[in-house]
């Protein structure tokens, strides 16, 4: 019985001075707080959403606008938008969330600094910025958009394709195009072809694919606990199948007519001028860019299976309220439209009523020297990226590894499948 007494004081001496012991090592180290952060381009970005907050540079110095003549490589222009869905989504138990995303990303951002490629901006690697964060936060989301620029095609050589091809169509006869241009502006309907071969997108999957995996292993290497959810959101596309019928024709004219200045400049001032028969095509690249993101993810979920690597589908995200699919646009849709200045003004041009040839070449030409004059077309707006921040809050609470599809219903809900 003492014996039994004796090692029972023995053993709250041992817990007592290890307890002293503790107390004199100091606290225990707090928790880092919780983050959620977004990597990718312009549909996490924010792009289109307005407020865009600074931008640090690869200098380290905080960029506000820098006025719309300044060079597009400034990383103000990567437009990090305080609504961008990040932001908006409800996401419990995550303190912090940070927007790292940069407008026209593409996959060797995530681990090179963009400026080391053309027409990238100022900024540091993606990850470089994801490694300083990690030192103060715990990442447990990373919302990832990817794949929609890359070496073989962009986002916004494609809308700008398909645009311009349609108002040099509107604008312009083609007795014009014969005697005076020889035929060297394209004015047809663009052609899936024509947006993205089969054997580009194979290649912009390969490369994104590449970026992905390079997201996962730096994850690996500095999450605070190891454990995180990576969310990988497809696109949606700004523009309906067709559009509302009061968009169809003016003045006689449809758009496969030569000539129809007047129909161009009610879809610009609707924000979609673009052919009907570009539509479809436009659908079938927005299309495989869904598949993009989620043949990208199987390859990744395959070689690690214990890997919470999530699809965000959101390429139905806002139907019945795109660019023109209703009368009044682009009121109450969730993109922004088309618009261009006529010179680094900073005031944008709503109506082409009037416009000739040489106005309309001299605001296209504004656009491609000072790309930030147009930049936000045909992107979410502030209340698209309500509606994304509602579809992350889904995958958010979604089972591990899940593949969720958010899609708007007609009344404006949205089912999350």
């Amino acid at each position: 019985m003492r014996f039994l007494q004796r090692a029972a004081a023995v053993v709250m001496f041992l817990v007592s001075a290890a307890g002293i012991q503790a107390v004199q090592g100091g606290p225990a180290q707090a928790a880092l707080p919780t983050a959620a952060v977004a990597l990718g381009d312009s549909f996490v970005s924010g792009e289109g959403a307005g407020d865009y907050q600074p931008v640090v540079d690869a200098s380290g110095t905080a960029q506000t606008f820098p006025g719309w003549s300044a060079a597009n490589s400034n990383a103000y222009f990567c437009h990090r938008s305080a609504n961008a869905s990040v932001f908006t989504a409800s996401l419990p138990g995550i303190q912090q969330r940070f927007n790292l995303a940069c407008s026209g990303a593409q996959p060797a951002d995530i681990a090179a600094p963009a400026s080391a490629r053309a027409e990238g901006r100022a900024v540091a690697s993606q990850l470089d910025q994801l490694r300083a964060l990690a030192q103060t936060h715990d990442i447990d989301v990373v919302l990832v958009g990817l794949g929609s620029n890359n070496t073989q095609f962009t986002f916004g050589d494609v809308a700008t394709l398909c645009a311009n091809r349609f108002i040099a169509d509107a604008w312009t006869g083609w007795w014009e195009f014969w005697a005076y241009l020889k035929g060297e502006v394209p004015q047809k309907p663009c052609t899936a072809s024509d947006l993205a071969t089969d054997a580009e997108v194979a290649a912009a999957t390969t490369e994104t694919t590449a970026a992905l995996r390079q997201i996962l292993d730096t994850l690996a290497q500095i999450d605070a606990d190891g454990t995180h959810q990576v969310i990988l959101q497809t696109y949606t596309n700004p523009l309906p199948p067709d559009i509302a019928a009061q968009y169809h024709d003016e003045d006689g004219r449809t758009d496969t007519r030569d000539k129809f200045r007047a129909l161009g400049a009610e879809r610009y001032a609707a924000g979609c001028p673009i052919h009907r028969a570009s539509l479809a095509p436009g659908h079938v690249f927005s299309q495989n860019l869904g598949s993009l993101v989620k043949n990208a993810r199987a390859t990744l979920a395959a070689e690690r299976p214990a890997a919470d690597l999530r699809v965000l589908d959101v390429q139905r995200a806002f139907d019945g309220a795109r660019l023109c699919e209703n009368p009044g646009s682009p009121a109450g849709a969730l993109a922004t439209p088309v618009r261009v200045q006529d010179g680094p003004s900073g005031t944008f041009i709503t109506s082409l009523s009037g416009w000739d040839k040489i106005d309309i070449q001299r605001a296209a030409n504004t656009c491609v020297t000072y790309f930030q004059t147009c930049q936000e077309s045909w992107h979410p707006n502030a209340a698209g990226h309500t509606v994304l921040g509602q579809c992350l809050a889904g995958a958010f609470a979604a089972a591990p590894r899940a593949v969720v599809s958010c899609a708007r219903n007609a009344d404006g809900t949205l089912t999350m499948s």
